[in-house]
C-alpha cells in the first residue's frame, strides 16, 4: 500500500498536498543532524559512553562470538566427559554459561535484541539464582542505552515521512517524548481539528539495526540446541525471524490498528484508539490517558489486580473469534486502565492472522488426550499434531507429570495465578538435566506467534497474582475446549480423574519401569 493510500478521512487531500512539495525519498541513515558537521545521521550512529554499539562490523562480531564460544563450551565440556564428569553437571554448565552470555550480548545491542529482551525480562522472576543476576545486569544496562531522539532528529523525522509542512497537521506538538520502546518513541500532539493524539515515530536507522540482528539471529540458532535439542530450530527461528520483522511494518500496523478499534468499538470492557493517519514511519491516533498496567502490577489492590488479569486475559482469548487476528505481545507497556474500568491497547506491531491451520483440531485432540483418555492417547496426540519428532524415544509419563498443575488451572472453577506457581513451572520446563522431558519435544513453528502471546500473557497474569475464573473463559471463546470439559464433568470432575493422573496411579507405580514410546 503506498503512503498516499494509508492516509484516510476528509483531511486526505490536505494531506497530500503538504506532503507533495517533500520531493523525493530521503534515506533513513540520513535524519538527524550531527552537531560537528551539520550533516543528516541517525541516533543509532552515535557512539557515546554507555550507548550500543551500532556498526555493522561491531554488531556481526559480538553475535558472531557467541556460536563461536558455544563450540568451544562444547568441545571443552567433552573432554570433562572423558576425563569422568557427569554428562549432566557438564551439559549443565553449558547451558548456564552460554545463557550468560546471551544475555550479555544483549544488553549491548539495540534493535531485535532490544525486542528480545523486553519480552524475556517478564521471566527474570523465575530464572534460578546463577541465570537470574547476570541477567538482571544486562538488562539494566540494555535499558539504560535506550536511544532518546533530540528535537532535530525529531523533526527531520517527522519531515521525511509528513512533508517540510507537517506541523501544518498539528495545532500542538510536543518535541519531548512521552514513551520509548524498542524501536521507536511516542509524543503527545493535538491535531488540526482539536483531536489530542499519540504520535509514533520509529527510530531513524532502527530497521536496518533489526533486520541485521534477524540476520544474526537466523546464524546462531545453533545456540538453541543446548536447551530443546530436539526442536525444528531453523523453522521456529525464521517464525519468529517474522514476527519481529512485522513489528517494523507501520502500515500493517496501522492496519491490525484499525480492525481492533472497529471490533471493539463502544465495547464496555475495552478500548482500541482509533488510528487518525499513518505515512512511512510514523502513526497518528487517539491519545489515551489511563493507569499503565506496571503500576497495578506494582501497588494495585488484590481485587483490582484480578479484574485486569482477567481482562487482559479475556481480551487475548476473545481476539481471534472478533477480528481473525492474534495479539502477540500481552506486555505491560501495551495497556492502560481507563477511569471508566477498561482497559485501553495500545500497541498492534505484532499481530498474526488466526487461528492457524490445524491449531483447533489440536486443542481438540490434546485437551481430549489429557482430560479423557490416557498416556498411550496423549503420546499419539502429541506426535499427531507435531509435538513429538516421528520416531523420537518420548517419556510420557514425564509430560503427563508435569502437565498436571497446567490442568488444574484449567479445570478448576477459580484459579489463584501466582509468581510461585509460575517459577515453579518455569523452572521445571527450564532444567538443564538429560531427563527434562520438554528437551524431548519439538513446537510446530506456525504456533510460534501462538506461544509468544501465550507464555507473555501468563507471565503478566501471575505477576498480578490473578485470581479468576479461567475456566469459564476458556469455554466460552474455545469451543474445542467447552466440549472436552463437558465430557470430563459428566464422569465426574474430580481432579483425581484426569485419566493421565488416574492410569499413571494405576499402570506406573513407583517401582514400576518408565513408558518411553517411540514411534
Amino acid at each position: 500500500m503506498s503512503q498516499t493510500d494509508t492516509l484516510e478521512g476528509p483531511d486526505n487531500a490536505r494531506e497530500q498536498g503538504l506532503r507533495a512539495g517533500r520531493g523525493g525519498s530521503m534515506s533513513i541513515r540520513r535524519i538527524g543532524h550531527a552537531p560537528e558537521t551539520g550533516r543528516i545521521r541517525s541516533p543509532f550512529a552515535r557512539r557515546r559512553a554507555g550507548e550500543p554499539p551500532t556498526r555493522t562490523a561491531v554488531r556481526n562480531a559480538k553475535v558472531a562470538g557467541l556460536p563461536l564460544a558455544f563450540a568451544g563450551r562444547q568441545l571443552a565440556g567433552a573432554g570433562r566427559k572423558a576425563l569422568g564428569q557427569p554428562a549432566t553437571e557438564v551439559d549443565r554448565q553449558i547451558q548456564i554459561r552460554t545463557a550468560q552470555h546471551m544475555f550479555e550480548v544483549l544488553a549491548e545491542l539495540k534493535g531485535c535484541a532490544a525486542k528480545l529482551g523486553q519480552i524475556m525480562s517478564l521471566y527474570e522472576l523465575v530464572l534460578p539464582p546463577h541465570l537470574g543476576e547476570p541477567y538482571r545486569e544486562a538488562l539494566s544496562r540494555l535499558y539504560e542505552s535506550a536511544p532518546i531522539m533530540l528535537p532535530r532528529t525529531v523533526h527531520a523525522a517527522m519531515a521525511a515521512n509528513l512533508g517540510s509542512e507537517w506541523r501544518a497537521l498539528f495545532r500542538e506538538f510536543d518535541d519531548r517524548h512521552a514513551a520509548g520502546a524498542s524501536i521507536g518513541q511516542v509524543h503527545r500532539a493535538v491535531w488540526h481539528d482539536g483531536r489530542r493524539v499519540a504520535v509514533k515515530l520509529m527510530y531513524p536507522g532502527a530497521r536496518e539495526a533489526v533486520r541485521a540482528d534477524l540476520q544474526q539471529l537466523r546464524r546462531i540458532s545453533v545456540l538453541a540446541t543446548a536447551f530443546v535439542p530436539s526442536a525444528d530450530v531453523a523453522a521456529v527461528t525464521a517464525a519468529i525471524c517474522a514476527s519481529v520483522e512485522q513489528e517494523l511494518d507501520y502500515a500493517a500496523e496501522a492496519r491490525c490498528q484499525r480492525r481492533f478499534a472497529d471490533a471493539y468499538a463502544a465495547d464496555p470492557e475495552f478500548f482500541v484508539p482509533q488510528v487518525i493517519t499513518q505515512c512511512g514511519d510514523v502513526v497518528v491516533s487517539e491519545w489515551v490517558d489511563g493507569i499503565p498496567m506496571t503500576r497495578i502490577i506494582e501497588s494495585g489492590s488484590p481485587e483490582e489486580r484480578s479484574r485486569v488479569g482477567m481482562l487482559l486475559l479475556r481480551f487475548l482469548l476473545s481476539t481471534p473469534s472478533r477480528t481473525d487476528l492474534l495479539y502477540c505481545d500481552p506486555h505491560p507497556g501495551n495497556f492502560r486502565i481507563l477511569p471508566d474500568g477498561r482497559l485501553a491497547v495500545l500497541d498492534f506491531g505484532a499481530c498474526d492472522t488466526w487461528p492457524a491451520p490445524g491449531f483447533p483440531d489440536a486443542v481438540a485432540g490434546l485437551g481430549e488426550a489429557i482430560f479423557n483418555g490416557g498416556l498411550g492417547e496423549v503420546d499419539a496426540a502429541l506426535r499427531e499434531h507435531g509435538f513429538v519428532a516421528p520416531g523420537r524415544e518420548f517419556d510420557v509419563e514425564a509430560f503427563a507429570e508435569a502437565a498436571v498443575p497446567i490442568c488444574e488451572a484449567a479445570r478448576q472453577q477459580t484459579f489463584r495465578f501466582s509468581t510461585g506457581w509460575l517459577r515453579e513451572q518455569a523452572l521445571r520446563a527450564l532444567s538443564p538435566t538429560l531427563s527434562n522431558v520438554n528437551r524431548q519435544m519439538t513446537i510446530p513453528a506456525h504456533f510460534t506467534p501462538y506461544g509468544r502471546s501465550a507464555l507473555t500473557a501468563i507471565s503478566v497474569i501471575c505477576q498480578l497474582e490473578t485470581e479468576g475464573a479461567l475456566r469459564s473463559e476458556l469455554i466460552r471463546w474455545s469451543p474445542e475446549l467447552a466440549e472436552v470439559f463437558d465430557r470430563f464433568d459428566r464422569r465426574s470432575g474430580n481432579p483425581a480423574d484426569l485419566a493421565i493422573v488416574r492410569q499413571r496411579r494405576a499402570d506406573a507405580g513407583e517401582s514400576a519401569p518408565r513408558l518411553r514410546a517411540v514411534r
